[in-house]
């Protein structure tokens, strides 16, 4: 089975926030973050996707997670690619 890392983003007061994470089901993952049923952290703010990479493990999938949230100039760099 596939799973997803992924980055949402989200613009408050002139700010744009990301947020990362992985799932089985991308295309559902973010609906649920838009309905406010996804992370506590999202709930409440209207997001779009902005980056995807496939895993064919759970493991792996979560190693990048953890990769991408501790990496800032990463995450940087995606946002700006992608805003």
């Amino acid at each position: 089975m596939d799973y997803f890392v992924y980055m949402i983003i989200s613009k408050i007061n002139n700010k744009t926030i990301s947020y990362v994470g992985y799932t089985k089901d991308l295309t559902n993952r973010i609906k649920l973050h838009n309905l406010s049923k996804g992370a506590k952290f999202t709930k409440g703010k209207k997001w779009k996707l902005i980056y995807s990479k496939k895993f064919k493990s759970k493991i792996s999938a979560m190693k990048y997670e953890y990769f991408l949230k501790k990496d800032n100039k990463l995450r940087k760099k995606i946002k700006l690619n992608n805003t």
